[in-house]
């Protein structure tokens, strides 16, 4: 069964990884290598137990563009946008036995150094991919 972990975070938090100015202190070069160690050290155990089907980072939010439709055609948006605080940040696709075997490995992420203002607010969300997983009821 396939799910997908989906870790969250904001453009302040991506300012932050880079030093800019959020109003909240900024990572330091240490906090960011240890993340960048715990993430890769976690990505190879998921691919050595064969769980791992892919990984990925997204670029910060500002680079986003928003489709929606407007009078029956495609209207494009550059981000950011001042109404999404939260925004997709990084996701796994993992192949396991079951949604909990899914979530003890997204509750792995709890254990990633940084910043604590950052790790305090921190969370991930598990879902099902369809046709991969039974059906809930």
């Amino acid at each position: 069964m396939k799910y997908m972990i989906l870790s969250y975070g904001s453009q302040q938090d991506y300012d932050g990884l880079v030093g800019k100015e959020t109003g909240k202190p900024a990572w330091t070069a240490d906090e960011f290598t240890a993340v960048v160690e715990f993430m890769g050290e976690l990505n190879k155990r998921l691919e050595q137990s064969g769980e791992l089907v892919g990984t990925g980072g997204l670029a910060e939010p500002v680079h986003t563009r928003r489709i929606t439709t407007r009078d029956g055609a495609p209207f494009v948006t550059d981000g950011p946008y001042a109404e999404t605080q939260e925004v997709l940040a990084g996701y796994w696709i993992v192949e396991c036995e079951s949604f909990d075997r899914a979530t003890e490995i997204a509750a792995e992420l709890s254990k990633c150094p940084g910043p604590a203002h950052v790790v305090e607010t921190a969370y991930a969300d598990v879902r099902p991919i369809h046709g991969s997983a039974p059906e809930f009821g």
